[in-house]
């Protein structure tokens, strides 16, 4: 069965707004539960959403191989997830998205010893300008910044190599289904954390509930399952190209929902890096069109 032209560009538009404001919910949920429970909670009621997706429709549950629904539960949900809930503890919700979202620039480090992938061109402006946004937003001469920085960059670091891998070791699996491994296993990595460290418990709210739910089932569930399948139909460029949006939309909604105002010094390195992922979006859109769209 072919692909239209229009559904990878689709689920894209749609993951930009669901995972851009999902930095804000998250944020919220934060007050009221410790990282490692909520993250545990929200990748968990994910992964038995899509598994009951799967039995609905009557597909089977196996994967042919689970090599890498194992290697991407504990990297790209597990490590991923943990790390960032924890920088959202210490920082705002645009600050931390704009630094978990320099994920393109590991990407192009990691795939240059991987995949064998040169750095061309303009590639090196949109690094060298991402790098000097770093070190404006993560101030590294003002220390107290240091810990939510580390941790947000890292989450990005995390994320790259995830990706990569994927690419190195590409799986022919259903994305529904290969998300929904990666999310149970995720599961199982967070819930063995969070049971063995010693905190305060959840406070069940309202406000809590609904952020969860928000969460599980939009920004984990149904982000998890629109990247698998991007990252199937499109180019490596292409799906990078949220990475655009995503931070824009998390600042906004910080900005407008939680009074987040970052400083001037950290607005202009959000802008260095912005310009920087617009010109990996627009190298992508560039190699995308000279070469045919990968149908699935």
């Amino acid at each position: 069965m072919k692909t239209p032209r229009s559904a990878p560009l689709a689920a894209l538009v749609a993951l930009v707004v669901i995972w851009g404001y999902s930095w804000v919910v998250m944020k919220v949920a934060l007050a009221y539960s410790h990282p490692f429970d909520f993250a545990a909670l929200r990748v968990g009621i994910a992964a038995v959403l899509l598994f009951g997706i799967v039995i609905l429709r009557g597909r089977g549950l196996a994967l042919p191989r689970y090599r890498m629904a194992a290697l991407l539960g504990t990297l790209q949900v597990a490590l991923f997830v943990a790390l960032s809930n924890f920088a959202l503890v210490y920082a705002g919700p645009g600050k931390t998205s704009v630094l978990v979202f320099t994920m393109p620039f590991w990407t192009i480090v990691f795939a240059h010893f991987l995949l064998r992938e040169r750095m061309r061109g303009a590639q090196w402006i949109a690094v060298s300008l991402a790098f000097a946004g770093l070190v404006l937003i993560v101030a590294p001469w003002r220390l107290t910044n240091l810990a939510s920085s580390v941790l947000a960059v890292a989450a990005g670091a995390v994320w790259a190599i995830s990706s990569v891998l994927s690419k190195k070791w590409p799986t022919n699996a259903d994305p529904l289904i290969f998300t929904a491994w990666q999310l149970l296993i995720g599961t199982a990595w967070l819930g063995a954390i969070a049971a063995a460290h010693s905190h305060p418990p959840v406070r069940w709210t309202l406000e809590f509930v609904v952020a969860l739910g928000f969460a599980s089932v939009f920004g984990t569930a149904i982000g998890w399952w629109l990247w698998t399948y991007v990252l199937a139909h499109t180019s490596a460029g292409i799906a990078s190209l949220n990475s655009l949006g995503i931070p824009v939309i998390a600042v906004l909604g910080s900005a407008i929902q939680l009074g987040e105002r970052p400083a001037a010094m950290e607005l202009l390195g959000m802008l260095a890096i912005g310009v920087a992922l617009g010109i990996l979006g627009w190298l992508g859109i560039r190699r995308s069109s000279a070469k045919p769209m990968v149908r699935g």
